[in-house]
């Protein structure tokens, strides 16, 4: 993704209803689910512009990383001092060093899901907690999908799954943009049929690249945000999109013997040569 890209991406931030919808809920929901005492330092992965990290935030120090060195230029030229370069697979962290560590829309690019989240894994402290949201249903990987990079789409019980082989216990685990899936489902099955009869060479379109008229963004972002409420309390059995928040237990067999992180709030560190 360029320059240009991630310009474009941080304009639609505070405008898109997608991307405020998923705030509301997501940090709704963290803010019932985390404990409400004490600071909690945060590792965003696949941070990308940088739209999680003022969010991540409010519960403590927030850090980010990031495979491409775009992304981080981009964040840092945003103010924020604490993203660096480096691989899902081999976090530039001490073990045990983190609160919380985050995946928002980024397990579906990695080719190997599970060893991103075990190495999340061992970065937690105990009792920190691991956050994912990921495109739900293989049924809807269209040329969406494919512009973003994405290797696959999740459902619900394939996310659990994944959080307990690497060691996590699930504490939350849900769809999300569920009231608006009747209306998302047939507008995807429709489009991606035409992609198959009229296929487009060179289609890099997305869903975000698409005008939404003002008042029907507005009514698109209320609806999808009108959830948080009924997920505090449930989980829903469809959806879009997957959250889940997994929480590493006090000991497992998954731990990995590490020196303890010391009291400076950063805990990255810069990645080993070769």
């Amino acid at each position: 993704m360029d320059d240009v890209a991630y310009e474009l991406f941080e304009r639609l931030e505070s405008k898109h209803w997608w991307l405020r919808g998923r705030r509301a809920v997501y940090f709704g929901l963290l803010d019932e689910l985390l404990p409400r005492t004490g600071q909690i330092s945060s590792l965003d992965v696949g941070c990308g512009y940088g739209a999680m990290i003022p969010e991540l935030e409010r519960y403590g120090p927030a850090s980010g990383i990031d495979l491409f060195p775009e992304a981080v230029e981009h964040c840092r030229r945003r103010g924020f001092g604490r993203v660096q370069e480096g691989s899902a697979y081999e976090l530039p962290a001490r073990g045990e060093s983190f609160g919380l560590v985050s995946f928002f829309d980024c397990l579906e690019h990695l080719d190997d899901d599970l060893a991103a989240l075990r190495e999340a894994h061992r970065v937690l402290r105990p009792g920190g907690f691991v956050v994912i949201s990921a495109p739900a249903y293989r049924l809807l990987y269209a040329n969406n999908d494919r512009v973003a990079h994405h290797r696959r789409r999740y459902t619900r019980a394939e996310i659990g799954s994944r959080l307990e082989q690497a060691g996590f216990e699930v504490r939350k685990s849900t769809y999300v943009n569920t009231l608006l899936f009747p209306l998302i489902l047939p507008l995807v099955l429709i489009k991606k049929l035409r992609e198959r009869l009229l296929p487009i060479e060179g289609d890099v379109t997305t869903n975000l690249t698409h005008r939404v008229p003002q008042t029907v963004n507005e009514v698109l972002y209320r609806v999808f945000a009108s959830e948080l409420p009924l997920l505090k309390r449930a989980t829903f059995p469809f959806g879009h999109s997957i959250f889940a928040v997994g929480v590493k237990p006090p000991t497992s067999e998954f731990a990995r013997p590490s020196a303890r992180a010391s009291a400076n709030p950063s805990s990255l560190q810069r990645p080993r040569a070769g």
